[in-house]
């Protein structure tokens, strides 16, 4: 499966829409109520995405398959989880592959163009925020340099989840 990378513009509103609430339900969508998971799923409507898109604090690179359809995406964008920045601060909002596209390194060059993208912003340090039972993303993110700075509650609709802040210098 051949995979390139671009950035995302406006018009890509409607397939991060879909992706974005695909991911989600994919990798966690098995922990909630169904009625808590459709809550939060109002995250990932069309008109969010269209907003993020055509703010310039956000820039999104998107994974597409052959088909030209959307099979992955990282955004970055400026700091929203309860932290205190030690300095610019860049977060990384989210990382996704669908499942069958995980494995073939491509999480790595997202990554890669995450923490460019960050210095290219200026920043001196790179957040994120990973459910603190999702042991393979966590050590995906350790691997990259990142290391625990706290803790604090997600929400997922009225459901409560454990999540953990994490720093990288850049």
């Amino acid at each position: 499966m051949t995979v390139t990378f671009r950035l995302a513009g406006t018009d890509d509103a409607p397939a991060l829409s879909k992706l974005g609430a695909a991911t989600f339900t994919e990798t966690f969508g098995h922990l909630y109520d169904p009625s808590d998971l459709a809550t939060f799923l109002l995250n990932h409507d069309e008109a969010n995405w269209r907003q993020e898109l055509a703010d310039p604090g956000f820039a999104v690179l998107l994974a597409v398959d052959e088909d030209g359809e959307a099979v992955g995406y990282a955004k970055v964008g400026p700091p929203h989880l309860p932290f205190e920045p030690r300095g610019v601060a860049v977060e990384l909002r989210q990382l996704y592959l669908l499942e069958p596209f995980q494995g073939q390194g491509l999480a790595d060059q997202m990554m890669q163009w995450v923490i460019d993208e960050a210095e290219k912003r200026g920043g001196n340090d790179l957040y994120l925020s990973v459910f603190t039972e999702n042991h393979k993303a966590r050590k995906f993110y350790e691997r990259w340099g990142f290391v625990a700075e706290g803790r604090y509650a997600f929400m997922v609709g009225s459901h409560a989840d454990e999540d953990i802040v994490m720093r990288r210098p850049l």
